[in-house]
């Protein structure tokens, strides 16, 4: 799902409204100025930024749920040779046009994060902020992008609450003692049915116990926490307690199965 982006010909911001990311365009325009969260993502950026190395030439990044592009011009402006996806075309037209207001060299695509599993494409740093709770499928995604094989990735979602606990796996336990899993400190993925904050696609909230869990059954290693609910990580297939299952993972994102020969097979 790469659609040719339309880019609207005008030169006022509002003209593409309404925007969810607060640009600041040249001249001193902004796309936000009243946004609810304020001067929304820059704050989330100022907290993100120090823990992500200055020059970042040579590094290919990925944006996941690009949006307007704010972190996308952010990484490009670090030397990153970047591309954002997204699945809404209004966000990508507001994504192409500030590109061309700024001038930098972005790439942005109409894209699902599970195409990535059948892509073969490999990216050095990857922002997945603000879209692991409004998939169906989340750890598809995780394992998606643990293929990916980035340096470095950021993950921001939603949370149940900040909780406690998280940094190492939970023990092994058995079937007399599932009273541990109520516990507040035990991995945990609260599933919403229905409308959250009036949007039909926030389907999880999970614990901070739970986000340690699933970026670890996936091969990634949390590194730091530099804001509220933001996890820097880096790809290290030996936090895995249990080895994802290759075939599996290979069925559920529609990859064709490999074929194992048998001893038998070569006489």
């Amino acid at each position: 799902m790469k659609d040719a982006i339309d880019v609207p010909a005008t030169d006022d911001p509002a003209a593409l409204g309404p925007w969810f990311h607060n640009l600041h365009l040249p001249g001193g325009v902004q796309t936000a100025p009243d946004h609810r969260f304020g001067d929304f993502p820059r704050f989330k950026w100022l907290e993100i930024a120090p823990h992500l190395p200055a020059d970042l030439s040579g590094w290919r990044a990925l944006d996941i749920g690009c949006n307007a592009g704010f972190y996308s011009f952010e990484l490009a402006r670090r030397g990153a040779e970047v591309t954002g996806i997204d699945l809404d075309p209004h966000y990508l037209r507001q994504a192409a046009w500030a590109a061309g207001r700024m001038g930098l060299p972005v790439t942005f695509r109409r894209q699902q994060v599970y195409d990535l599993a059948r892509s073969g494409e490999r990216f050095d740093l990857v922002l997945f902020m603000g879209v692991f709770y409004h998939l169906r499928y989340p750890l598809l995604a995780l394992d998606a992008l643990a293929r990916v094989e980035p340096r470095l990735m950021v993950f921001q979602t939603l949370t149940a609450d900040t909780g406690e606990g998280g940094e190492a796996p939970a023990p092994p336990f058995d079937f007399e003692e599932r009273d541990r899993l109520t516990r507040r400190d035990h991995p945990f993925m609260a599933f919403i049915e229905g409308r959250f904050a009036d949007d039909p696609t926030n389907w999880w909230a999970p614990n901070h116990a739970g986000i340690c869990a699933m970026l670890r059954s996936a091969g990634f290693r949390i590194e730091a926490r530099p804001g509220h609910e933001i996890y820097l990580c880096r790809r290290d297939p030996a936090a895995a307690v249990w080895p994802a299952e290759e075939g599996e993972f290979r069925s559920a994102a529609g990859l064709p199965a490999t074929h194992r020969t048998h001893a038998s097979e070569k006489e």
